[in-house]
């Protein structure tokens, strides 16, 4: 957690970004939560009504902090996306990614689904701007929660690449899955993501929007993650992302999803990467 504080710290020390580049998000509408999740989760999850077992499976004990907490990571989000679409072009939200929980349940430190709730609230209320988006999962965990939730919504194509033999241990089926053995290093990882991105964007999803789950547990140095990529291969990784979208002027909400290297200085190292990556494109 303490990622969450270190990170935009680094970030104005290096002069990454200066403080005028940060908004202070503010929970949605109720309603706009509805669009995604089930009302009587919503309610139980804001009231401290969770099941025991909903609570072991959220991985935090409950409190009203916490129920704050989530809600405003939704707006968060939302409001990358409100920006993108004013004309910045590409927006981070430092927490986000949340991409394990469900409609109507909670899993693996996700509570409530930021980039499901925020593609959500874009076609409900940008529908001649935004007709289809793609959400590119990279975290080193399958985004079952995505997956599930879009299941059967065509104008939302989910795309993850993850450890195959990591969590969860019943994966979903998404739009296209790409699971990959442990150990997966640098060039086979990059390889696979370099062929298989363009006919993404160019041919079979052709987004007007795009969602990156840039999680950083893909590294070496991860204690969940089991696949081997070097914090100069996670850039490149998201060099070849970002670079790919840009080239494309397709509009982008970045999310940082997961990150567990003992040194809490490889996690911020290597998220911050993602917003240097950014900051040269935009």
């Amino acid at each position: 957690m303490l990622k969450y504080e270190l990170l935009p710290e680094q970030l104005l020390h290096e002069g990454t970004a200066t403080a005028s580049d940060f908004f202070v998000p503010t929970p949605p509408p109720l309603a706009d939560v509805l669009l995604t999740h089930e009302a009587d989760y919503v309610h139980r999850l804001l009231h401290g009504q969770l099941t025991r077992p909903e609570e072991r499976a959220s991985g935090f004990p409950w409190s009203a902090a916490l129920a704050e907490r989530e809600i405003t990571l939704l707006g968060g989000t939302i409001g990358c996306a409100q920006r993108v679409l004013a004309g910045a072009g590409v927006a981070l939200n430092i927490a986000g990614g949340t991409h394990h929980a469900f409609a109507g349940r909670p899993e693996g430190f996700c509570l409530l689904n930021d980039q499901a709730v925020a593609a959500n609230w874009l076609l409900a209320n940008e529908p001649a701007r935004v007709r289809q988006i793609l959400i590119i999962d990279l975290d080193v965990h399958q985004g079952n929660g995505t997956a599930a939730i879009f299941r059967h919504e065509p104008r939302v194509f989910t795309f993850s690449m993850h450890g195959a033999r990591n969590f969860p241990g019943r994966k979903e089926v998404s739009d296209l899955d790409l699971p990959l053995p442990d150990g997966t290093g640098d060039d086979d990882y990059l390889g696979l993501l370099a062929d298989t991105l363009p006919r993404l964007l160019d041919e079979q999803v052709r987004p007007d929007f795009v969602f990156y789950l840039s999680g950083v547990d893909v590294l070496a140095t991860d204690k969940l993650g089991h696949l081997a990529l070097s914090r100069a291969g996670c850039r490149q990784r998201d060099e070849l992302v970002l670079s790919a979208l840009h080239q494309r002027g397709l509009p982008t909400v970045v999310c940082m999803g997961g990150g567990y290297s003992e040194r809490i200085a490889d996690i911020v190292e290597a998220h911050a990467n993602t917003y240097r990556v950014a900051a040269s494109l935009w």
